[in-house]
């Protein structure tokens, strides 16, 4: 197929410039399209993580109706990230194929439905089972998400739309945890799960009918792009390329393990005040929530910082990605050898607000140090990496810690896996130069 047969824009403007009226027109139109489908998508995002996270608002009452042990709670969170962690490569492959509008709309459907399973749970074995499906429906709603919102807006915002995004699951978890403490309290807590699967449900609807694949490609951002891509003349180099990069490997290993403690906090937070600060569980909920958005709102400053730093030279980012992994592992080490009261609580919001900074630093140095045509499944890679080294070990661990030392002190040991982040980021950037000549002499072979 031509490229004009496919981009009738293009073959009009090659043999008729299109007239003012005509190009306002589209413009107008361009305009709102893409944000729509950002919101419409970020949405969804929130409703996938206030469908994860609500169940940390819930933990004292699944303790007291069925008796569970820390560990057994910590299994709930943890399953859903660890389905998340190994699905989420291969099923972004597989959108990429069958289609990622449906592959989208499919994800969030499954998902809604899951949470709705865990509203009518009757023990821990059918809650595990629900929280199994949660995980396999939210799995590459991440990567395919922001291919999505990314294919409809121009390079120049793509660092913030991604920082942006990649927050969303911090501010649905905000959502989750304070809604759902609120409705556990006063209706109980099947309602709360009942109302997260509801919502999903509703914005799946709204998705399906306004985001298509059609609309999708009259809005690309780069029609050429699109266009070659299909004709199959796209440069491409080897999947094992995304593995063969030792710079790439300190990415993954350093991005994965720096998200270890902010998944603690994640999970972790409500049931620290609930216990330790005598909250009930809708105020220890609605504490802890504050707690996460300040997780949210430091990746997308350190992103922006990290922005503003490495603008001369790229491999501050590294640096920078050391830094805020300092920072959190001091403040929130300190902070949780402290007696409860204020003092406490501002290390603990500082290191809170570096916990997770370091995740838009190690996505954009693997973007650069990965080829285009696989840029996508890297940073899917990534995500695998957040969610088996952080988001499902992080939480697991320190229930089984829990049980067996108090939460309290299963809390104060989590800072240390930032010891391990620091050292794969430091030989990462020491490996930067020679991963950055990988790239160069893997494009060339592609080319020629």
């Amino acid at each position: 197929m031509g490229l004009t047969s496919t981009t009738p824009e293009l073959e009009i403007a090659a043999t008729d410039p299109p007239s003012s009226a005509t190009t306002a027109v589209r413009r107008s139109r361009r305009s709102y399209y893409p944000w729509l489908v950002f919101a419409l998508t970020f949405a969804l995002l929130l409703s996938d993580y206030m469908s994860r996270q609500v169940l940390s608002a819930v933990f004292p009452f699944l303790k007291a109706d069925w008796a569970l042990s820390d560990s057994q709670l910590a299994s709930l969170t943890s399953i859903v990230a660890l389905m998340v962690g190994l699905l989420t490569l291969p099923l972004s492959l597989l959108a990429d194929r069958w289609g990622r509008v449906k592959s989208l709309v499919l994800m969030a459907t499954l998902w809604s439905i899951a949470t709705l399973l865990c509203a009518v749970a009757s023990n821990y074995e059918q809650m595990l089972a629900a929280r199994f499906l949660v995980g396999v429906g939210e799995a590459a709603y991440g990567s395919v998400g922001i291919a999505v919102v990314l294919g409809v807006f121009a390079p120049r915002v793509h660092s913030t739309l991604s920082g942006a995004f990649m927050a969303g699951g911090s501010f649905g978890s905000v959502v989750g945890v304070s809604l759902g403490g609120v409705i556990a309290v006063h209706m109980s807590w099947r309602w709360s799960f009942a109302a997260m699967a509801v919502l999903g449900l509703l914005l799946v609807a709204l998705f399906r009918a306004l985001v298509t694949e059609r609309r999708l490609a009259e809005h690309a951002a780069d029609q050429n792009v699109a266009t070659v891509g299909t004709t199959g003349s796209t440069i491409r180099v080897p999947v094992s390329s995304l593995f063969t990069n030792s710079a790439v490997w300190c990415a993954y290993l350093g991005g994965g393990l720096q998200m270890f403690t902010a998944a603690v906090l994640l999970a972790w937070t409500p049931s620290f005040f609930n216990r330790y600060y005598g909250m009930a569980p809708d105020k220890a909920g609605a504490i802890a929530s504050v707690f996460v958005l300040l997780i949210g709102t430091g990746m997308i400053v350190c992103g922006i910082i990290t922005d503003r730093v490495s603008r001369t030279n790229p491999a501050r980012k590294w640096s920078s990605a050391v830094a805020f992994c300092l920072i959190s592992f001091l403040a929130l080490g300190l902070g949780l050898r402290l007696d409860t009261g204020a003092p406490q609580l501002v290390l603990l919001g500082i290191g809170a607000f570096f916990a997770a900074g370091s995740s838009g630093p190690s996505a954009a140095m693997v973007a650069s140090l990965t080829h285009p045509s696989v840029r996508s499944s890297a940073l899917g890679t990534l995500t695998v990496a957040n969610n088996v080294l952080g988001l499902a070990l992080g939480p697991f661990v320190i229930g089984i810690l829990a049980d067996r030392l108090g939460l309290l002190e299963a809390l104060q040991l989590s800072p240390l896996v930032y010891v391990l982040a620091i050292v794969a980021l430091v030989v990462g950037k020491r490996l930067y130069p020679a991963g950055l000549q990988k790239l160069a002499a893997q494009s060339a072979a592609a080319a020629a």
